[in-house]
């Protein structure tokens, strides 16, 4: 999700009419069926884009307010979930801003961790490639605390391995970019696995952040960066052309140059997409309007993903079951996803090669229909 652009959100995640909902509501529409859904829910998952600061489960944020004296605007937990509907741009900006102010301490980090990992054993993702964003913090904590309390957190639920990618912030420039590298690479030891980039594409275009990749990539991080969110096709051509990512977080708007498409394809550069969130940000006004299809369809490959549900209400499931309902995926498509999401993740040959045989190996991998 781009951190600065929220325009609206769509009542259906399947229709094409955008109007404003709650985001922490599940959109009924995606739903295909009590036994989909619990198919799907069964099903082993992985997850390669997903924002922590966006995926705190709403109980575990209220514990938070609490803990600092709560908020005279939010007396309930009710209340609490009402500060979550967004009627503009300005308003989820408040939001964001509000919701990250209760993270405050490591010890605040470590319970979130926590809680987020246990939630992932939930929705059985076994396999998590997750954003941080130390840069959110920097007037309260530096990066260090900040990713050591994560890692101890996350790692209390051992059935769920969560690696972390460092969000170096563009909306800070090049030169801030620079620097929150320099940061984070004293703590690889902690499962920092990446770097990414999130943040206004028009303003900060990834073409500015060409130095700060090279040197990322020989620091040892695998790459990723969101483009073809809030700019169109020549965001994407720039995280190609001059970032050179190993992956492309959103890329939704790639759809709109053939020649781009075609290049994705044919190099086989992968697509993190995140269709719940496209709509809900109207960057595309359905899911059926969504080019996951017609990337799909093309052979580039693509992952399925969350990417804030604290913001948007989504799950996994959520964004599987849409993919059934809105494009026809069957079960072996989906698994095809899952398939798709391992091999692009950033494990070793041999890890994933483990992971896959692990998933192949469940029952509810070999069930029919």
């Amino acid at each position: 999700m781009n951190r600065r652009r929220f325009l609206s959100v769509a009542a259906s995640a399947i229709g094409s009419a955008v109007a404003p909902v709650r985001a922490g509501q599940r959109t009924a529409a995606v739903a295909t069926g009590d036994s989909a859904r619990s198919w799907l829910t069964r099903l082993p998952k992985v997850e390669l884009h997903l924002h922590i600061e966006g995926a705190i489960p709403k109980a575990a944020l209220w514990k938070l307010v609490a803990k600092y004296g709560g908020d005279p605007n939010v007396p309930t937990f009710e209340a609490f979930e009402r500060r979550f509907e967004y009627r503009g741009l300005q308003q989820f900006f408040q939001t964001f801003d509000w919701a990250t102010s209760f993270l405050r301490e490591p010890e605040d980090f470590t319970f979130v961790g926590q809680e987020i990992g246990r939630d992932l054993a939930r929705q059985n993702i076994r396999y998590v490639e997750a954003h941080f964003s130390p840069t959110v913090f920097r007037q309260r904590l530096p990066p260090q605390p900040i990713a050591q309390a994560l890692r101890k957190g996350l790692d209390a639920t051992p059935s769920v391995d969560v690696r972390l990618i460092a969000e170096l912030g563009r909306n800070l420039g090049p030169a801030g970019a620079m620097r929150t590298l320099d940061q984070v690479a004293e703590l690889r030891e902690l499962k920092i696995v990446g770097i990414g980039l999130g943040g206004f594409e028009p303003q900060y275009p990834n073409e500015l952040f060409g130095a700060v990749y090279q040197r990322a990539r020989g620091l040892g991080f695998r790459t990723t960066a969101h483009a073809g969110e809030s700019a169109g096709a020549p965001s994407v051509w720039g995280a190609i052309r001059t970032l050179r990512t190993d992956r492309i977080g959103h890329a939704t708007r790639a759809i709109e140059d053939p020649e781009l498409v075609r290049h994705l394809a044919e190099q086989r550069i992968p697509l993190e997409l995140c269709p719940l969130s496209n709509v809900r940000t109207a960057v595309v006004t359905s899911v059926a309007n969504h080019p996951l299809r017609r990337y799909f369809d093309a052979g580039i490959p693509v992952s399925l993903n969350t990417d804030d549900p604290l913001f948007f209400g989504n799950t996994l499931v959520d964004e599987m079951a849409a993919a059934q309902q809105a494009h026809g995926f069957t079960r072996d498509d989906a698994k095809r996803l899952v398939v798709s999401a391992v091999e692009m993740s950033w494990l070793t040959a041999g890890a994933k090669a483990a992971l896959l045989k692990q998933f192949r190996g469940t029952s509810v991998w070999n069930e029919v229909a």
